[in-house]
């Protein structure tokens, strides 16, 4: 990891993979972190969150997961934030103080979504609590409210955050919401906070309005190409910027049309790569050799503008 370096451009949300048996794989982790590197240019990652079935997890794989991708990690990535976040707050807490223990460069928090907080100050009760217990790492808010359904504002919650939790540096902004999201950076320009942006086929329209990087689970097999269209956007050439979105949605619309999640998206992976990523944890299923074919040709058929 590389401390002090401001967390911005690509965070590829990592997939956890699994033996057939449905055990977590650490053996292929260490090609999985060269691949990321030497083959999609992303050096920044984003460990045990939705793509990295993180709360389908137990603590104590999510410990080893952690502690493997900090490790094979170590002088190759720029950043490993490592998501804490959980439905119990002395568990989210246990996972905050590993994290901290282990080297994390970063730590990241879900809100909790059983139990809700239903406003501002309920939310940030429970963000200081964890991020309290890792008190030298910085803290990102991830903030996804189609799976959590907390609607919690984040240009609302970000107002005087600093003050409650010192180590607060960014958040993962997973919504659609790029009117709150542009007040986020409107309003917090002075702050230096990192905006990350989740929703990778609308990724474009997050730079526009000043988002400074993305989280997203694209970027494990479409990061090289991803990484371009940021730089055509630094140029800028909005119109191969433009190019690079469209093909990504391309491509996305039509998974999405098959039923596409974190079990595609871990055979995606799989044959992109050549890693075997493994099946997803029960509830989820295997993803259909029929969606595998599909995607394949899909991927295989598009033409990006670097060839």
């Amino acid at each position: 990891m590389t401390p002090g370096k401001k967390l911005e451009g690509l965070v590829a949300a990592t997939i956890t993979p699994m033996t057939p048996d449905g055990q977590i794989n650490l053996s292929v982790i260490h090609q999985y972190v060269d691949y990321l590197v030497s083959e999609q240019n992303v050096k920044n990652i984003f460990v045990n969150g939705t793509t990295g079935e993180g709360l389908s997890l137990s603590i104590q794989e999510r410990k080893q997961l952690a502690e493997e991708w900090v490790c094979q990690g170590k002088d190759k990535l720029d950043h490993v934030i490592i998501h804490v976040g959980a439905l119990s707050l002395p568990e989210s807490q246990d996972l905050a103080r590993h994290a901290a223990a282990i080297g994390a460069s970063g730590i990241a928090v879900i809100a909790p979504f059983f139990f809700k907080p239903t406003n501002k100050d309920e939310l940030i009760a429970f963000l200081q609590k964890v991020a309290s217990e890792a008190p030298a790492v910085p803290f990102y808010y991830y903030h996804i409210p189609p799976l959590t359904g907390v609607k919690i504002r984040v240009a609302e919650l970000l107002d005087g955050i600093r003050e409650q939790i010192p180590t607060f540096q960014g958040v993962k902004f997973s919504d659609t919401d790029l009117l709150d999201l542009a007040q986020c950076i409107n309003k917090n320009e002075r702050e230096q906070f990192a905006f990350l942006y989740g929703v990778d086929e609308q990724l474009l329209g997050a730079l526009a309005v000043g988002a400074n990087g993305a989280v997203g689970s694209t970027y494990n097999y479409l990061g090289r190409k991803t990484n371009l269209m940021l730089q055509a956007f630094a140029k800028p050439d909005l119109a191969l910027a433009q190019k690079y979105q469209f093909l990504t949605g391309e491509f996305l619309n039509f998974v999405i049309k098959l039923g596409f999640g974190v079990a595609q998206t871990k055979a995606v992976m799989t044959f992109v790569s050549g890693i075997p990523m493994g099946p997803p944890r029960l509830p989820l299923v295997n993803a259909s050799e029929e969606f595998i074919a599909k995607a394949k040709a899909k991927l295989d058929s598009i033409v990006w503008p670097d060839g």
